[in-house]
């Protein structure tokens, strides 16, 4: 698993090229339309990762995508909603960056493994 903390204001897609050279051996990549680029989906593809990414509405070809395997994103979101249980996390207290990526390190650690 990969993490990056980013700034709040910087898109999906360039948060993604700072994290494309660490991604694992995969078969397919599950993302929103905020990582649908030309680039991001030819790096993927020469690395032999099938891209799982709707066309944004601004496309003028969309490009068809696998809808069967993109409903598996809702597990992605839904660990986001439980991270966002956390006060900590929700209100973001801590001021410095290491110390917010350990506070959600340390929730994701717990929701993994306490039953739900």
């Amino acid at each position: 698993m990969i993490m990056l903390l980013s700034e709040g204001q910087m898109s999906e897609y360039k948060g993604a090229a700072l994290m494309i050279d660490a991604f694992p051996k995969v078969r397919a990549l599950l993302a929103d339309r905020g990582y649908d680029a030309d680039w991001f989906r030819a790096a993927l593809a020469e690395r032999g990762i099938a891209a799982c990414i709707p066309s944004k509405n601004n496309r003028k070809v969309p490009i068809p995508h696998d809808t069967a395997l993109y409903r598996q994103r809702h597990k992605v979101e839904n660990m986001f909603g439980r991270l966002k249980d956390w006060r900590r996390i929700h209100t973001r207290y801590d001021r410095c960056a290491h110390t917010f990526m350990s506070a959600i390190c340390i929730a994701a650690t717990v929701i993994f493994w306490l039953p739900q």
